[in-house]
């Protein structure tokens, strides 16, 4: 029986992390997790040790974790996991240097690229962009897609404040669209202060990423460009929860309704990544359309046993709209990728 696709997996290779050392705060922020308090807790130290958490290997107050090709096939292997789509994650790849952002957004596709070619069956990948550089992302967009035959490309859900309803991404939508691309919305720090204790990733993600896909939906996008595919990370922060309520940014921008607005919510995809727990799965299962909810492990970010609790609460949930969980492994996601169908 075939495996199942994981649309959430990251990579951080060295050179990653190479980039990330040499930008230094630009890159990874100066906030720091309040001394002493349960945020300090490396989910990913066996001995849960305490210490403060800053510098180039964390992002605001969360360590990033190790990885490498093998960890990622062990993992999947474990987990019956036959293909992971890989992406960076935030911060993304631009820290203030146009030219910078170019060349490392080339190398890790090209980096990417390599590893999908020597194993087609277990990994595909996400193009990172040099946002906000838009021209440069709108090369790299068409070169990853054309050129390196990525899977997708990624989106980070704001690019240094700019959502992904400003005008100024028309060009790249506009790119994308005309090839039906399939687009991964993950999300990033939002221009805000971090709240002490609080790491981005815990909170601010899933606030992040219905700001977007509300932005994105009630400034037009899905009505220009019908075609276009867009998974949000984390079964889309609170917006299966809350998209009722977001009918009224009708409003506020003239050319919509609130019919409109719902029907530009719904067009999009979402991922399990941290997410199917009994609470949440009810929600996203009555809002979200059939075929449109996909497996993620956010592998290497989720610790092994929080990532074995979500899936687990996945393969046994029985209540509202259960009767659709098996597209959810695979089915759902080789409609996204035909290459991987079977």
């Amino acid at each position: 029986m075939p495996g199942k696709i994981d649309v959430h997996q990251h990579l951080l290779p060295p050179r990653y992390f190479e980039a990330l050392a040499a930008a230094g705060d630009r890159a990874t922020g100066d906030s720091q997790a309040v001394a002493g308090g349960t945020a300090q807790w490396n989910p990913w130290d066996a001995s849960g040790g305490t210490a403060a958490r800053q510098g180039s290997r964390t992002v605001g107050g969360w360590l990033m974790p190790e990885w490498d090709p093998r960890a990622a096939i062990a993992m999947m292997d474990e987990a019956g996991i036959e293909t992971g789509i890989l992406s960076i994650s935030a911060p993304g790849v631009h820290f203030g240097d146009d030219a910078a952002a170019r060349e490392l957004a080339r190398e890790l596709n090209d980096y990417q690229a390599e590893l999908v070619k020597e194993q087609p069956d277990r990994f595909g990948h996400f193009a990172v962009l040099p946002l906000p550089d838009f021209d440069g992302a709108v090369a790299e967009a068409v070169r990853a897609l054309d050129e390196l035959h990525a899977d997708g490309v990624l989106l980070l859900s704001n690019a240094h404040g700019r959502y992904l309803g400003d005008p100024a991404y028309e060009p790249l939508w506009t790119e994308l669209a005309a090839r039906s691309a399939v687009v991964f919305v993950h999300p990033t720090a939002p221009p805000i202060q971090q709240l002490p204790g609080m790491p981005t990733a815990l909170l601010d993600f899933p606030f992040d990423t219905t700001r977007t896909a509300v932005d994105l939906v009630a400034h037009g996008v899905f009505d220009r460009h019908p075609d276009l595919r867009v998974i949000l990370s984390h079964a889309g922060g609170f917006l299966p929860y809350a998209a009722s309520r977001f009918s009224a940014a009708a409003m506020f921008n003239p050319g919509t309704t609130p019919e409109s607005i719902q029907a530009g919510l719904r067009k999009f995809y979402f991922d399990t990544a941290l997410s199917a727990t009994p609470t949440s799965l009810p929600s996203l299962l009555a809002f979200a359309e059939p075929g449109h909810v996909l497996y993620g492990s956010d592998f290497p970010y989720a610790q092994p046993e929080w990532r074995a609790r979500f899936d687990h609460c996945l393969a046994t949930y029985d209540g509202p709209g259960a009767e659709r969980l098996g597209e959810v492994h695979r089915s759902a996601a080789e409609k996204l990728f035909p290459r991987l169908a079977k």
